[in-house]
């Protein structure tokens, strides 16, 4: 019991000091270091080594031998998929490949007359852009260049176009997508399997039901705030720059080319052939330059460009590689000093079974993620506790991380303080509480049909 209340209260400063924006990998960082200080003092019974790794000699060096583990572990594990995911949506962008899908998947939607329908149609073509842009900011991005222009001059509201966008991202899908990648690796499959089997089921229902209530919550607030839908034809994109050489078309293909590869060269399809993510990434970034090259046939710069796939992949190390150590130190530190085990006795002993369990995580990560407006974070700070707690009902812990990982990127949609959302919000005219107060509805009937399809599928 000691040992929980330790941990419950470390917990809470950490997020509390999250919350404060102080640097989320250094406080994560320092609270699973005090976790494991304390068990060294305390509870010296228990080991605080990293895995199967064998003691330095001194119970304190070890203590930060634990970090070197979990970056040795990491790094060259899933940290490597989401440095080259974010390397390879790097060139992308850079050699507008991304912007050239974007113009080429839109231009459906443009023959359609009824903005609305188009709105709520958007929203589910936009969700699928994110299976090849990995990056929910740069995909928002994208969206408010090219298709919040045609969707004010066909009559929506700025705002209602804006929280849509914001919305283009509600559930990271696809082998790009770094937790996707995580939660494939703690239920022990191939991310194109997690893909293929798991999210996509779930992810259908979810995308009907969240398009239905964008249709109609956008509709509810345009009228309410008194906006006339009638076409606008005198609003027009932003105008390029002159220098600003729009892509191939053929470009469009490029982003999904290495989705394709995994998916074909997987059990899914080609079995006898394995391509995993970051080899995809690879090629699709070494055919992205070939294509390059001939359509500028400049080798010089050429070479120069694909220096953005490498400095990509150092951002995302920065950023989301260093955060998943730090956040996989700290879950590792509650479960060392026993905290997991002792709120899975306590569930166990109060009738919590695993749906209830699984509900109740998903939540922690969905209020998390709407706290700190970083959907990373959040599933990041508790996606190492959900194999243990899996084990510990018999059940498959796929059924558990996955409304975890899909609800971190559900609960940014519903946070103020959420980079999308305040981005989006400067193109609404509006504040982003506004920008929420349009995303919550259907955040929250997408939240609900996504446990009920999940506990349907794992029920069978």
């Amino acid at each position: 019991m000691s040992a929980f209340i330790i941990a419950i209260v470390i917990t809470v400063v950490a997020a509390w000091l999250i919350i404060k924006n102080y640097q989320p990998q250094t406080i994560l960082l320092l609270a699973g270091l005090s976790l494991l200080t304390i068990t060294a003092i305390f509870y010296p019974e228990k080991s605080i080594l990293y895995g199967n790794a064998k003691s330095t000699g001194s119970v304190w060096i070890d203590i930060f031998a634990f970090v070197k583990g979990s970056l040795s572990t990491q790094v060259a594990g899933i940290g490597l998929i989401i440095m080259a995911a974010g390397g390879f949506a790097s060139y992308m962008d850079h050699i507008k490949a991304s912007k050239a899908m974007v113009d080429v998947c839109i231009r459906p939607l443009e023959a359609l007359k009824a903005p609305y329908l188009i709105l709520a149609i958007g929203y589910i073509f936009a969700q699928l852009l994110h299976v090849a842009i990995s990056s929910a900011a740069g995909l928002a991005m994208l969206l408010l260049v090219t298709f919040f222009p045609v969707l004010v001059r066909l009559g929506v509201s700025k705002a209602a176009a804006a929280a849509m966008i914001g919305m283009c991202a509600f559930m990271d899908l696809g082998p790009a997508v770094g937790t996707a990648n995580l939660a494939a690796e703690y239920a022990g499959m191939e991310t194109a399997l997690y893909f293929a089997h798991y999210q996509m089921p779930v992810a259908a229902a979810v995308m009907v039901v969240v398009s239905i209530l964008i249709y109609f919550t956008a509709k509810y607030f345009d009228k309410k705030d008194g906006h006339v839908v009638a076409s606008q034809c005198a609003v027009q994109p932003e105008i390029a720059e002159k220098d600003d050489v729009p892509a191939p078309k053929f470009y469009g293909l490029l982003p999904i080319f290495p989705v394709v590869l995994v998916l074909v060269f997987s059990p899914l399809v080609v079995d006898t052939i394995k391509v995993d993510v970051v080899t995809a990434m690879v090629i699709g970034t070494i055919v992205a330059f070939i294509f390059e090259l001939c359509v500028k046939r400049n080798f010089k710069e050429c070479c120069k460009g694909v220096q953005v796939f490498f400095k990509g992949m150092g951002s995302m190390f920065t950023s989301i590689v260093s955060l998943l150590v730090c956040a996989e130190i700290f879950a590792q530190g509650l479960q060392k000093i026993g905290a997991v085990d002792y709120l899975l006795d306590a569930t166990h002993n109060a009738g919590f079974g695993f749906t209830s369990m699984t509900i109740v995580m998903a939540c922690l990560v969905g209020v998390t993620a709407v706290l700190t407006g970083s959907g990373v974070a959040a599933f990041f700070s508790f996606a190492g506790m959900a194999q243990s707690i899996a084990t510990k009902f018999g059940m498959n812990a796929v059924h558990m991380l996955l409304p975890m990982q899909l609800m971190a990127g559900m609960g940014r949609a519903m946070s103020p303080v959420a980079g999308i959302i305040i981005a989006v919000s400067k193109s609404g005219e509006c504040s982003p509480f506004m920008i929420v107060r349009r995303t919550v509805i259907p955040a929250l009937g997408g939240i609900i049909t996504m446990l009920i399809a999940n506990t349907l599928i794992s029920s069978m």
